[in-house]
């Protein structure tokens, strides 16, 4: 058995005036009571955490304790601290407590702390205005009551390892409740009134006995919930729970213990409508390549008919002014040719002599022949190599948007865009979105690829918020 000793105290806080000291620091002491602290009259903060205290009845002199912890003692009575109306933060957890009473009239609690006690039954606390945190897990408690009506400004709350079987309407009047520990109980459905808590960020309902998806519907209510446990409900076995509970809560980020990236999951559905988008696709385009085939061989049928065959896109000058040139120059081959071919018919009619000129002109007329057959094939790799060079220059004016450092105004400078292939085709277009509420401006994508490239960018930035304390992080309860 060891008893305070004042003056060890005093000169451990090199002073010999009691009232100076606010603070006291006195756990693992061995201590079996605490009759020598009347004379602190002045403290304010008392940590007396492992010892063998079996009463507090030396400490109603303390009366301007506002923090007390007297964790894992031998406690089975709260008598003694009735007066210290000063109190904010009780905590006496690890135990023998059989009743709270006692703490009835400390109506300035904000947080009271009893788990791993003997507690069977919670008093009326209706009283304490300012009560935000009540932990009473691991107490053989039955049933909540009405213990908490009129407790408004309640936001964490632990009941869990006791026997309760129900909460029936208990917790309607904590409609600033946000966190609330129910796991490892009895109980087989969640009550209506529950959907007057609608500010819950975190909710554990695991290992009790929830057996049906009507007893959960309430949930639906509850769209500020960010953390639900339901592990070890015979409910939590069914295979296609996870997907109701995140369509009944789609601001769920922590189901079961198990985090739910809706940011990422949201990016795959994307990619997955993307790839579905373009397979669909795929037929058009072909079509419209075949289509722009048809439509070039339909032009040099008409340039060797020596038509006068426009442009299907007039606005390209310069492609325009080129094809026109090659058209000449294919009348003037088709002259050429006819020509041979009337020197063939002079031959053929013994006209010319057959020993020398014939064997030259035919010479002449395979070569020109030759000639003029392959001059639609250049022609035409011309007239490829053009569209390309068009292309290119169209996507180039589009890189910009994925160029980190691009100024801003490169992306946002013009008043419209124009078509980045005009002719040949209409390249895809995405819009790059209002940035910053800048209104009547916008850019495109080249192409898919290029729009692809910028959203897995932007995907990568979405990074998922911190999960903060109440929204499924470490808890800095007691109760654990």
């Amino acid at each position: 058995m060891t008893r305070l000793n004042t003056e060890q105290l005093l000169e451990d806080n090199n002073t010999q005036d009691p009232l100076a000291i606010a603070t006291l620091k006195l756990n693992h002491k061995a201590l079996s009571d605490v009759d020598g602290l009347f004379v602190f009259k002045n403290l304010e903060k008392l940590d007396l955490t492992f010892n063998n205290l079996t009463s507090l009845e030396g400490l109603k002199c303390c009366t301007n304790l506002k923090w007390l912890c007297v964790v894992q003692n031998k406690l089975e009575s709260l008598k003694g601290i009735e007066g210290l109306s000063k109190l904010t933060v009780l905590n006496v957890g690890k135990n023998k407590l059989q009743s709270m009473d006692e703490i009835r009239p400390l109506i300035g609690l904000c947080a009271l702390i009893l788990n791993d006690n003997e507690i069977s039954s919670i008093c009326k606390l209706d009283q304490m205005k300012n009560l935000n945190t009540l932990v009473l897990s691991r107490n053989p408690i039955h049933s909540i009551g009405d213990s908490l009506f009129k407790v408004k400004s309640m936001k964490k709350l632990s009941f869990s390892n006791c026997k309760l079987q129900s909460i029936d309407s208990s917790l309607k009047s904590c409609t600033e409740l946000k966190e609330l520990r129910l796991a490892h109980n009895e109980i087989k459905m969640l009550p209506h009134d529950l959907a007057h808590n609608k500010k819950l960020l975190n909710l554990d309902l695991g290992n009790n006995v929830l057996m049906r998806w009507s007893d959960l519907k309430v949930l639906s209510s509850l769209g500020n919930l960010r953390n639900l446990n339901l592990q070890g409900n015979p409910i939590a076995e069914s295979a296609k729970l996870d997907k109701k509970i995140r369509r009944l809560l789609p601001g769920l980020r922590v189901l079961n213990a198990r985090p739910i990236d809706k940011y990422i999951q949201n990016e795959k559905d994307k990619r997955s409508d993307k790839d579905d988008d373009t397979s669909v696709k795929k037929p058009e385009l072909k079509k419209e390549k075949k289509d722009g085939k048809l439509k070039m061989d339909t032009q040099m049928d008409l340039f060797s008919q020596g038509s006068d065959g426009e442009l299907d896109h007039a606005d390209d000058i310069d492609m325009e002014k080129e094809l026109k040139h090659k058209k000449r120059k294919m009348d003037k081959f088709t002259q050429e040719k006819k020509e041979i071919s009337s020197l063939d018919d002079k031959r053929d009619h013994g006209k010319l002599n057959p020993t020398g000129d014939t064997a030259k002109d035919k010479k002449s007329s395979k070569q020109k022949r030759a000639k003029t057959d392959s001059e639609p094939s250049s022609l035409h790799t011309k007239v490829e190599k053009q569209k390309k060079k068009t292309k290119k220059g169209g996507e180039g004016q589009v890189d910009v948007i994925d160029d980190t450092e691009a100024p801003f105004e490169q992306l946002f400078g013009g008043d419209s865009v124009e078509d980045m292939d005009s002719g040949h085709g209409k390249v895809t277009e995405k819009a790059v979105e209002d940035t910053n509420s800048v209104a009547n401006l916008v850019s495109f994508a080249a192409n898919r690829k290029e729009s692809k490239k910028s959203h897995s960018r932007s995907a990568r930035l979405q990074l998922p918020p911190v999960v903060e304390i109440g929204m499924g992080g470490a808890s800095t309860w007691d109760d654990e």
